[in-house]
């Protein structure tokens, strides 16, 4: 708890120098602030294929390291924003012997964009689907889940973005002997644009509530990331630290860092 109060005293105090360092440099290699902003967008008119990987250095009640690399697509499709979401886990084995590794339950959800083009501030909001393709009854739910997403991106000038995803799941058909699914999930986003494409985050910490098991997960992450152009792609890599602020239930992360890669390309105009 004193390490993630300091992160937190830390990402304040930070805040207003980042603010003021990005201040009166032009953009390097035609990388503009709203470039920059843009890829940090989840709700931009850009299709993606992005690698996140969140590894568990330190997990409750064991020892043991774990791994989930979430494979992920978005496709722009007018105002439609779809994205899918493929889970790759590895865990620890409950018998301490070895680890289970495999598929998870794949996401897909459709966020339908009805701010106006050029508004300060995106949202979107539109229906999502879970399906039970975890590998075994450790990957995996069991069960077919039907919820929403809902979207809001805010644009502060400097190419800096302030938002949130919250998504909401529930089963409703799959294994009868499975338990049901209610799952709330909040993820604050908010990036620093500081210049030549490298910018302060704190937008991977997911915030989850799990009402059928009675587990909360609260962390708090701080990272940087650079993003640059290659040929006609935009790629935004970053690394974020997260420390857990609360939590409840058992085998919950107490810290934990998340990698990732952003693929980025406009869609063609017809």
């Amino acid at each position: 708890m004193k390490y993630t109060g300091l992160l937190a005293m830390a990402s304040f105090l930070l805040l207003p120098v980042l603010l003021k360092a990005q201040e009166g440099h032009p953009p390097a290699g035609g990388l503009s602030q709203e470039e920059v902003a843009k890829s940090n967008n989840p709700l931009a008119e850009l299709n993606q294929l992005s690698f996140h990987d969140y590894i568990t250095m330190h997990q409750r009640g064991t020892t043991e390291v774990s791994n989930t690399m979430n494979l992920r697509g978005v496709m722009v499709a007018g105002r439609q924003i779809i994205r899918a979401t493929v889970p790759f886990t590895t865990i620890p084995s409950d018998n301490k012997m070895g680890y289970n590794s495999g598929l998870g339950d794949i996401q897909i959800f459709d966020a339908i964009r009805f701010s106006k083009n050029g508004a300060s501030t995106d949202l979107a909001v539109g229906p999502m689907l879970v399906f039970p393709t975890g590998s075994n009854d450790y990957l995996g739910t069991g069960k077919w889940q039907a919820g929403g997403a809902f979207i809001a991106i805010h644009h502060i000038p400097g190419g800096h973005v302030l938002g949130s995803l919250i998504t909401y799941q529930h089963s409703f058909a799959g294994q009868s002997d499975r338990q049901e699914v209610s799952v709330l999930a909040f993820q604050p986003t908010i990036t620093f644009n500081i210049t030549a494409g490298l910018y302060a985050r704190s937008a991977g910490a997911t915030w989850t509530f799990d009402f059928e098991n009675q587990r909360t997960l609260i962390p708090f992450g701080l990272g940087i990331g650079k993003v640059f152009k290659a040929n006609n792609m935009m790629v935004n890599t970053f690394i974020e630290p997260q420390l857990t602020v609360y939590s409840e239930g058992a085998g919950q992360p107490a810290y934990q860092v998340f990698f990732g890669l952003n693929l980025q390309w406009a869609k063609k105009a017809k």
